[in-house]
């Protein structure tokens, strides 16, 4: 459960299902931009966010329960005290692999990830890792 781990990241980046819990429809926000780049690069990939239905003509979930298969990797932009009842969602749901953005976590959250044995990554951004690709 290292964070600093470079396989797994590799891992993430090579798996196609991706969930993006805080999507959001500004798109000044890490929410939007994440969400669509990770479309823009071929990924499938769901928004969870109880403010949206949909956003660009992609329905937008309210729950990772509500997405219609399973994915292989949660991406976290949300509160960590939000962060906390997500990460209990994804285990039931069987994603493993949590990509925590920078303001998403805290001790506790990663507390509660390690509980849980959950893969997880922190002090990166999937972002700037697409962003960099040519």
């Amino acid at each position: 459960m290292m964070t600093s781990d470079k396989n797994l990241k590799k891992e993430m980046m090579e798996s196609n299902k991706w969930v993006v819990v805080g999507v959001s429809g500004k798109k000044e926000k890490y929410g939007y931009k994440i969400w669509k780049i990770l479309r823009e690069k071929g990924y499938t990939t769901y928004g969870v966010s109880p403010n949206y239905n949909e956003l660009e003509g992609e329905k937008i979930y309210d729950s990772i329960a509500a997405l219609p298969e399973k994915v292989d990797v949660l991406d976290m932009v949300v509160p960590p005290k939000v962060s906390m009842g997500v990460l209990e969602e994804a285990k039931e749901a069987g994603i493993d692999m949590i990509f925590f953005q920078p303001g998403t976590y805290d001790d506790e959250v990663v507390a509660k990830a390690e509980d849980l044995n959950l893969r997880y990554l922190l002090d990166d951004c999937v972002y700037a890792t697409l962003k960099a690709e040519k």
